[in-house]
């Protein structure tokens, strides 16, 4: 073991928060903000404005050098709107969302390289157990007024182990404030988390857990990816980074987590204890009004950096972190998946501004045609490589198109749905599993955990058929010679226009 800070945007959340601070993507808040609704309402209009993320570095409701960050993936009015998610990645402010997802699929197909454990790191700073934890430290934020209490973790990450510890986990699940020492939160059976919560909870034990918040950034977008049942996402991280993520263990329980983080709370997920838990704003746009039973994860530790960052999440109209975080993450699993089978996709999206709700495919329409199938085979194709998968349990509807659409442009998809859908071309399979918080599923389908799937052909019967579209688009870039275009580019300012 050794000692060390790694650094750099992917693997140093501070180092994160410094660029886009130098970059002009972030701004420093020193005016007072309340932890009670003021600064959700801030990040709210961030997001709606496209704004640079706000760190609160005078939070009512916390405690003295305690600080919040919201919006650490929202979109962003410089550049291309990526420039905070690339960061993530360690990637140049520019890339387009082709180029972060492809850097995601490279490390898919890399030998995954394991954490490396080091005897001490920042998250260490700070630690106290027992009768002196103290979770009101932290300002928790009320994100809505009609929420059920304040959310600690909107934008951290659960690390469990499975009893036989084959199989180390990084997830995303929120977590509420329950008291000063316990929280309450979901862990779903078909979530990861869950699903080793359960392999605890069948052998009569309370699950050994921590909670990070200010994850090394590949970390915490790592963690909210469909990847596999059994694979451990670490190693992922390190094939991402292209180094192992440096880890320590919790002083408690031993847990390793990751060593650069801002926060970490230790402890254990009650096998029986259930409590109140919401409503909450969710990232499907909607808030409901009804509060449920979940899992009771009780603290038993706390350790953080000196002067201690939690970012935050508002959860509700994209495009924010649910979108942009979650839904790249989709993306690229999903590209590889369909891939993998066989079946000739250009690029697959999970359009930030349909709320993680829509899945668009396209297609190398020549390769396609020459597959010779029919629409109604290649929709049961993408169904049956989707929908028994953890990626497609997360996505509800699946749309079809071909390359010639650019999937990443939600207004040419919405083009392509008008212009292209013929009604009729959408096959229902209600038999799928699917996550249970899609907000149109019935009573009867969230209690199956089945319903709500479809997948909606926009490919026009020629491009199936014989690899060919059906007129082009009547825009700039296909109605004016080259040498025309690069002239009007080139005099736009002499026109009068702004550059």
């Amino acid at each position: 073991m050794n000692d060390g800070v790694q650094h750099g945007p992917a693997l140093n959340f501070r180092d994160f928060v410094d660029e886009l601070l130098a970059e002009g993507d972030a701004v420093g808040i020193d005016v007072p903000v309340d932890s009670d609704l003021e600064a959700a309402a801030i990040t709210r209009r961030v997001y709606e404005t496209h704004g640079p993320a706000p760190l609160f570095n005078q939070v009512i409701g916390a405690a003295p050098g305690h600080r919040l960050l919201g919006a650490p993936a929202g979109m962003s009015r410089l550049g291309n709107g990526y420039g905070r998610i690339a960061r993530h990645f360690g990637l140049p402010r520019e890339s387009r969302p082709r180029e972060i997802v492809d850097h995601l699929i490279h490390a898919m197909g890399t030998a995954p390289i394991p954490p490396r454990e080091v005897r001490s790191g920042p998250v260490l700073e700070n630690t106290s157990e027992g009768a002196a934890v103290d979770l009101r430290d932290f300002g928790s934020p009320l994100l809505h007024m009609q929420d059920g209490g304040r959310y600690f973790g909107t934008y951290g990450m659960h690390v469990v182990r499975s009893p036989d510890g084959t199989w180390t986990s990084w997830s995303i699940s929120r977590l509420m404030v329950r008291d000063h020492r316990s929280l309450v939160g979901p862990a779903m059976p078909a979530q990861h988390l869950g699903m080793i919560h359960q392999q605890w909870s069948a052998m009569g034990e309370a699950t050994p857990w921590a909670f990070v918040l200010g994850a090394p950034p590949a970390a915490i977008a790592a963690a909210g990816m469909p990847l596999a049942e059994g694979v451990s996402e670490d190693g992922y991280v390190g094939a991402l980074a292209g180094v192992p993520v440096d880890v320590v263990r919790t002083p408690g329980r031993g847990i390793p987590v990751p060593a650069n983080s801002e926060i970490v709370v230790e402890g254990v997920i009650d096998p029986h204890l259930t409590d109140a838990e919401g409503p909450m704003g969710e990232y499907h746009g909607y808030q409901f009004d009804d509060s449920s039973p979940k899992p009771v994860f009780h603290v038993e530790s706390i350790s953080h950096r000196t002067q201690p960052i939690l970012p935050f999440c508002v959860a509700g109209m994209p495009p924010e972190e649910n979108h942009t975080i979650w839904g790249t993450m989709i993306s690229a699993v999903a590209t590889e998946l369909l891939r993998g089978h066989g079946l000739p996709v250009s690029f697959a999206w999970c359009t930030y501004e349909a709320a993680t709700c829509w899945l668009a495919v396209s297609f190398d329409i020549e390769r396609l045609a020459g597959m010779h199938l029919s629409e109604s085979e290649l929709a049961h194709r993408v169904a049956d490589v989707l929908f028994e998968s953890h990626v497609g349990w997360l996505v509800p509807k699946v749309l079809l198109v071909g390359a010639d659409i650019d999937v990443t442009d939600a207004n040419a998809l919405l083009w392509a749905l008008a212009t292209r859908y013929r009604p009729g071309t959408e096959y229902v399979f209600d038999d799928a599993p699917g996550i249970p918080l899609v907000p149109y599923l019935s009573d009867a389908d969230i209690a199956a955990g089945r319903g709500g799937k479809s997948v909606m052909s926009l490919l026009q019967p020629e491009q199936i058929s014989h690899g060919r579209t059906r007129g082009i688009p009547a825009q700039f870039t296909t109605s004016y010679p080259i040498s025309l275009q690069n002239q009007v580019r080139s005099r736009w300012a002499d026109y009068g226009f702004r550059p």
